[in-house]
Order: structure tokens, then sequence, then C-alpha cells
């Protein structure tokens, strides 16, 4: 895995969140209620880790506060990829996980999982959209991040 790598994996990420823009806000309500937990590459003294961020219900009150957090933390996880920089692709990280056990994982990896993690959710989001009676978000098959970067290009 490159630096380039990890980099379109964040870019894919980010392009596949859920189409909040169309949910109304007892739905939106409804899916943060439901998925009130999210995985978050971030920094804390010095050293990059992941973290789960529990979150309040009223955390999020509404659709344009989900886009606000999602726009920081996908700047938070961009700027924290910058600066670790291209020589920290294969670096091992050690870090305390949920439980308080010592892990230690290489990045690459770490950042593999928050891509995988979130597809993951993606698919119970949408899940819950159609429950609700909601139009599901556009495909975010990878593939079709692909096919749409190559007819950008």
């Amino acid at each position: 895995m490159t630096y380039d790598d990890l980099r379109l994996l964040i870019d894919y990420n980010y392009w596949a969140r859920p189409g909040a823009r169309r949910l109304s806000y007892d739905h939106a309500r409804a899916v943060h209620t439901s998925h009130g937990q999210q995985v978050r590459f971030g920094a804390r003294h010095r050293r990059a880790y992941l973290r789960r961020r529990a979150q309040k219900p009223d955390h999020l009150p509404d659709v344009d506060a989900a886009r606000k957090e999602w726009a920081e933390l996908e700047g938070e996880m961009r700027e924290q990829l910058a600066r670790l920089g291209p020589g920290a692709v294969e670096r091992t990280i050690e870090y305390q996980d949920l439980r308080g056990n010592d892990q230690s994982d290489v990045l690459w990896q770490m950042l593999q999982h928050v891509v995988n993690h979130g597809t993951y959710h993606r698919g119970q989001i949408t899940t819950m959209l159609r429950q609700l009676g909601a139009a599901p978000p556009k495909s975010t098959d990878l593939i079709a991040f692909y096919r749409e970067r190559n007819r950008e290009d």
C-alpha cells in the first residue's frame, strides 16, 4: 500500500458518505440515533491512533450539523495523513483500544480498516433509510467511485 493509495482510499471514504441533503430532519435523527458512534482517525498526545467517539443524540441536532461534523472529520483525517507523510505508511502505531488493551498496528492497515468500517455502516444506513421510506443515497460502490474519477480525468 502506498501513500497515494491511502489518499485515494480517503477520497473514496468521503465521496461515499451518505447523501444527507436528501434526508428529512426526522429521517436524519432516526439514522443518527441508531448510529450513535463513529470511527475517527485522530491525533492525541502526538500519536496517531483510532478512537471511537461516543455521541449523545443531541450532538448533531440537524442535517447541517452532521454535514459540518463530516467536513471537520474529513479535514482532520487528511491533515493527519499529510502531517505523517509518505514515510509513515508502513509505520507501526502503538495505542490503547477501547477496552484499554495495548495494540500495535501498521498505519496503512488502520486506515484501510477505517474505510472498510465506513462501508459497513453506510450499508446499515442504506437499510435504515429504506425502512423509513426515504430514498437511499447514491451508489457508494468503490467501482462507481473509480468510474466517476476516470470520467473526470
